[in-house]
């Protein structure tokens, strides 16, 4: 009888770092069945749909259609529902991915169950007790049997908490998915045409974190950033369906007017736009590793980052939300880029298959 994984996701990161691993599955049919669930968390067609159909992810056999809802009744419902999926597959494991409430939800779920629970990006830490992301990941982790780990300072962040049992550095899943889909994005996107852009012509933006988004101050310095750099070079800003809505709650549409402002992008016309800029400024922290596997310079719009590799390697800008902060950063590197690194501190693009070796 195969090894029956169920595998819960719920947010954008969380589908790009599953169809590494999905993939790799794919190629023991024999010997493992995945079965997967979709929270709903991310509920946009731009955010959802168009990623398992561009990933060549399979379709999740649940979705769960949770969303819109705060943190307690979101991670609430969730926990709910997964549990009953969980009595009724009786998986061998459930493999969890980063830090989002659909995260902690299918780790609860699982350990109250006595199901082992495998972590995908285990022992990562901002140490920002005020991140809801920050709470999940530590959360998470306790109740792992299988902490797998994109790093080995994740590895060490761990042990500082004493935790050791289980715990494996296999590497990180998003170089995995960065090699095979970087060349296949310069094929098959079109983003470039549709937006008028030239390579290294443009800043790429996004931002969507609670600490800047909830904060009509943060949010309105990170947006007079934008339009201020805007006067030197284009800006193009994908907005998350939630950041573009409190833009107008707090009135701050007037910055938006200069910049090219696109609804939350395909995945591989997101990789093409992150390879053409000549920066990447970004609260996101799958985008400042996608910058950095691209040799884009990255200026991070917070004040603490969990891929400290990525700054001490000099290929992220640590700056928080001040405006003359982020204009600063973003000139300095986009006249002194940063040097060349030989080798990276996220594996050798092999961390899925080191994933499945470690369920077995």
């Amino acid at each position: 009888m195969p090894l029956k994984i169920v595998t819960i996701v719920g947010a954008r990161p969380q589908f790009i770092k599953a169809a590494a691993v999905s993939r790799e599955i794919l190629k023991h049919p024999e010997k493992i069945e995945e079965v997967m669930i979709h929270t709903g968390q991310h509920y946009d067609p731009n955010m959802s749909q168009v990623f398992f159909d561009e990933l060549e992810i399979p379709s999740p056999k649940y979705n769960l259609e949770i969303s819109g809802v705060g943190h307690g009744a979101m991670t609430g419902r969730m926990l709910e529902g997964i549990e009953n999926i969980l009595l009724s597959e009786k998986p061998d494991w459930v493999l969890i991915y980063g830090d989002t409430n659909s995260t902690l939800a299918g780790a609860l779920a699982a350990s109250k169950l006595h199901i082992p629970v495998a972590h995908v990006e285990a022992g990562l830490r901002s140490f920002n007790m005020r991140m809801p992301e920050e709470i999940n990941r530590i959360l998470s982790d306790r109740v792992s049997t299988l902490l797998l780990c994109p790093t080995q300072l994740a590895v060490d962040n761990l042990a500082q908490e004493g935790i050791t049992h289980g715990v494996h550095n296999v590497g990180d899943v998003m170089y995995d998915v960065a090699l095979y889909y970087r060349e296949r994005a310069c094929r098959q996107s079109t983003i470039l045409q549709a937006l008028n852009l030239a390579d290294d012509s443009f800043v790429l933006a996004t931002c969507h974190r609670a600490e800047n988004t909830d904060d009509p101050a943060r949010l309105g310095a990170i947006l007079l950033a934008l339009d201020s750099l805007s006067s030197q070079r284009s800006v193009v800003l994908p907005l998350h369906p939630r950041t573009r809505k409190l833009i107008g709650d707090y009135g701050l549409s007037r910055h938006l007017g200069r910049l090219t402002v696109t609804e939350p992008l395909p995945f591989l016309d997101m990789v093409a736009l992150e390879q053409a800029a000549t920066a990447i400024l970004t609260d996101s922290g799958g985008v400042q590793k996608e910058a950095f596997f691209y040799g884009v310079p990255c200026v991070t719009m917070r004040d603490e980052t969990e891929w400290v590799e990525t700054v001490d390697l000099g290929w992220n800008q640590l700056v928080g939300a001040c405006s003359d902060s982020i204009l600063r950063a973003v000139n300095k590197v986009i006249q002194f880029p940063p040097a060349a690194v030989d080798s990276t501190p996220y594996g050798r693009g092999n961390a899925a298959g080191e994933i499945i070796t470690r369920l077995f």
